[in-house]
């Protein structure tokens, strides 16, 4: 056997059908498109056309939101933290956060923090401060001796949020110096014609 003479499966590959090979093919002329408009040109993409119908995207209500300030949050699982553990990769004796969770490969990357789920088993006696934690995770640790601490959640500041944060910090800062700004009209100068008057 050679590479030359590897091949497929009779049957496994079938070409496409040639369009515009002439009248006698079935596909030729306009090649299954009809004749002239929109969709006989090339770079056509009706989305969501449904031939005139209301379309699915408008039948359907709208419904809920994208919360803009949500938490995103790492799962780990008792079980795995138990493997990690027994591996060496996490020391028990030590508290676990989520330095000691990225370093034991447990997390690739922090969003806003680390939510521990209680799938699996734990059997070693440890001590967890996590952003977020389930009931069934709290009980499974807090029988085996451990305890869990819940943290409070990283702000998540976005540049539109650091902005704004920093314009509100501005304002704090000049208010407290007296050097608030102050209204233009009271410190503009009297009309002329009004004082002759």
């Amino acid at each position: 056997m050679k590479l030359n003479q590897l091949s497929d499966n009779a049957g496994s590959r079938k070409s496409g059908m040639r369009l515009g090979r002439g009248i006698g093919s079935g596909k030729g002329k306009t090649a299954g498109r009809g004749h002239k408009g929109q969709k006989a040109r090339s770079g056509v993409a009706i989305n969501g056309f449904e031939g005139g119908q209301m379309p699915i995207y408008r039948r359907l209500p709208k419904r809920g939101f994208n919360n803009y300030f949500r938490k995103r949050l790492n799962a780990v699982n008792i079980g795995r933290l138990q493997t990690a553990i027994d591996a060496g990769k996490i020391d028990a004796a030590k508290t676990i956060t989520l330095v000691e969770l990225q370093a034991g490969g447990l997390v690739r990357g922090s969003l806003d923090g680390v939510r521990l789920l209680g799938v699996g088993e734990i059997k070693a006696k440890v001590n967890v401060e996590v952003y977020g934690a389930s009931k069934t995770a709290i009980a499974a640790v807090e029988k085996a001796g451990g305890t869990v601490k819940i943290l409070a959640v990283r702000k998540d500041m976005t540049e539109k949020r650091i902005r704004r944060a920093k314009g509100k910090k501005v304002l704090d800062d000049a208010a407290s110096d007296g050097d608030a700004p102050k209204d233009s009209k009271a410190d503009s100068p009297k009309d002329s014609k009004g004082d002759s008057k």
